[in-house]
This record gives C-alpha cells, structure tokens and sequence, in this order.
C-alpha cells in the first residue's frame, strides 16, 4: 500500500487559509533565509500529488504551474485538465483507498496529499502516514480548518521540531500503527 504524506502550513488556530481560500496571510513573514523550508526535500521524495479541487483551483492561479511530480485532481465537477497542464495532471475519482490502489498499480507509492477536504477525506479512513505541519505566528479566526471532528482517535509520534528565524515553527509526526 501507498505511503501518504501531508506537508501544510496553518494558523496558529488550526487553518490552512480564509475562507474564501486565499492565502495572503502566508506571505506576510519575511523570509530572510529564502529557504523553501524543506519544501524541495520533500517534494523529491514522493512519486505523486493527490488534491482536491480547490486546492488545484488554487494552484492554477499561481504564476507558473509548481510540480514536476504527476498531479491527480479529485473532481466530480471538474470535466477536463487544461489543455497546458494534461501531461502533468489527470482527474482522478473515487474513495482514498481505491485511488491509492490505481496509483499504486502504476507504481506511484509515496503520495503528497494535499488540500483541506482531501487530507481530511485520507485521515477519516486513516490513511495518513505522516504529518509536516508548519504553524504560522497568526490567528486568522476562521478559514478553513486543516481538521475536522472525527469519530475516532488517530495518534501519531512526534519526530521533530524546527524552528525558523521568521517564526515559522515546522513539526513532524509519523502515524503510530
């Protein structure tokens, strides 16, 4: 079965942005490193990126399209890719498990899991692996939340902590199974 990890930044109150989806709030610390924060690392180490909708919405408003890795989108509403983007994106349906049997058929077995709803859809059936999650020094008050309320607990092992000169403090957790 598939690894899957989640890299993600969050307000100190727990949410991945406002909640119309914008991400401003990211941008107010300066970063006097210009460090990618690990980012780069991480991406290097996983074969494939499952999203939802939003998030690939969202993605699609940046400059330039940032993954090399193959991206599959979670749509039921989306019909096709843009017709720039359809060697480097596909849609993808279903339930977490059967997507991650059909990437691991094509031998995409390390799998960044990214967007609200997506990462949430994964920790409901507890398919998460590990969590990086960065905490930024603000509350935003509401937005979207990173978690839900679950049915049940899903403990995972504090690995490591870092601490950036800007504030940003980035913590790893690895699922305890």
């Amino acid at each position: 079965m598939s690894r899957c990890l989640v890299y993600i930044a969050t307000s100190l109150d727990g949410y991945i942005a406002k909640k119309g989806g914008e991400l401003g709030w990211l941008e107010q610390f300066p970063n006097p490193d210009g460090s990618d924060f690990g980012f780069e690392k991480f991406i290097q180490g996983i074969d494939a990126i499952v999203m939802g909708r939003k998030t690939f919405e969202k993605v699609l408003e940046f400059e330039r399209w940032p993954y090399k890795k193959p991206v599959f989108v979670i749509s039921t509403t989306i019909k096709n890719i843009p017709k720039k983007l359809e060697k480097q994106a596909e849609l993808i349906h279903g339930k977490p498990n059967e997507i991650l049997e059909r990437l691991a058929k094509r031998k995409l077995n390390s799998i960044y899991i990214d967007g609200g709803k997506t990462i949430q859809s994964f920790l409901a059936e507890d398919l998460i692996d590990e969590l990086t999650i960065t905490r930024v020094p603000i509350i935003l008050g509401d937005g979207i939340p990173l978690f839900v309320k679950t049915d049940k607990e899903i403990e995972f092992e504090h690995v490591k902590t870092e601490v950036y000169k800007n504030g940003l403090v980035k913590s790893y957790y690895r699922r305890n199974r």
